[in-house]
């Protein structure tokens, strides 16, 4: 069992623009003052150079474009609806956006198929939404594969109920918490887990001020302290410029790197960057429109693809 995969599945964006359905409780998107069509330009140019970049590094990317089919602002961020298991099983889940539901497509698993990926088993949540009850995949929960647990800060597109049935099914150990952002003087959930806190092989950068339960907070350091994780810090500030979605990856020999934003990369200290390059090399690329716009980033672009090949 492994954290980290060398394969990235990524969908390429037709429509990309900002997501009315989502933006009700995604509070990292913002308006731009450019058309549609513009602004979804300028998404494809960005997402162009992250897959460039990433190649460069050695890591396999399996890019699928999205269709004109139907109208899905957000399909650059496959990751909220698929998920891939190294036993050969695929988890599809429920998204509280009714046009994200439209991006689940089976050409999307034929493609791995025909890239000689085994898949032998679907685990499908998505009924769950007709009871209006979500849970985001990587978006909602964050999963150390090693030592089988799965954190999840629980919000509108994270019910508790869903995630402990999914721990059931996958076996893994559930770590339960709320975290929550400032947002006019209020504290409002954060809509996903990994916009506050990633998982790598040796360490974890999390937003700790976030989890405003004491309690709750000495629970996740605990986990990730006795499964040896050196704990990196962010402030709330460097979460919102999408600090804490970034994703570690294997690139050519297996080396490996921590993928994050030009704009994430720009908020950290000299201290913080230090302590991950101690473990890692970092990759970075720009993402500002997506980020504007999708309220999300670069991890939330990545669905990490741990299929067994077809021997």
């Amino acid at each position: 069992m492994q954290q980290t995969t060398n394969t990235i599945l990524m969908i390429r964006p037709i429509n990309f623009r900002k997501n009315e359905q989502t933006a009700v409780n995604n509070y990292f998107q913002e308006d731009l003052d450019l058309k549609n069509a513009e602004i979804n330009k300028k998404a494809q140019e960005e997402f162009d150079r992250f897959v460039f970049k990433l190649k460069s590094f050695g890591v396999e990317v399996v890019v699928v474009s999205d269709t004109n089919t139907s109208d899905t602002p957000d399909s650059i961020f496959p990751n909220n609806w698929i998920s891939f298991h190294s036993d050969g099983t695929v988890g599809l889940y429920p998204m509280f956006a009714e046009n994200r539901r439209l991006e689940r497509r089976d050409d999307i698993l034929n493609e791995l198929e025909k890239n000689d990926f085994l898949i032998e088993n679907v685990v499908d949540y998505t009924s769950a939404e007709e009871e209006e009850l979500f849970l985001e995949g990587t978006g909602s929960i964050i999963l150390d594969r090693v030592n089988k647990k799965a954190y999840c800060a629980l919000s509108a597109r994270a019910d508790e109920d869903l995630f402990i049935e999914f721990c059931e099914d996958f076996e893994y150990t559930p770590v339960v918490f709320n975290a929550n952002q400032t947002v006019k003087g209020d504290r409002e959930s954060i809509y996903h887990t990994n916009v506050m806190m990633c998982i790598a092989e040796t360490f974890a950068v999390i937003c700790l001020a976030s989890i405003d339960d004491k309690s709750e907070r000495k629970n996740v350091l605990k986990h990730l302290k006795e499964d040896g994780k050196q704990v990196i810090d962010i402030t709330e500030a460097q979460m919102h410029s999408f600090a804490g979605n970034m994703l570690q990856v294997r690139g050519e020999n297996d080396e490996l790197f921590l993928v994050m934003s030009k704009a994430a990369h720009d908020c950290l200290t000299e201290s913080q960057v230090s302590k991950i390059n101690n473990h890692c090399k970092i990759i970075s690329s720009s993402l500002e429109t997506i980020e504007t716009c999708g309220g999300g980033s670069a991890r939330c672009m990545m669905a990490e693809v741990f299929l067994p090949k077809v021997n």
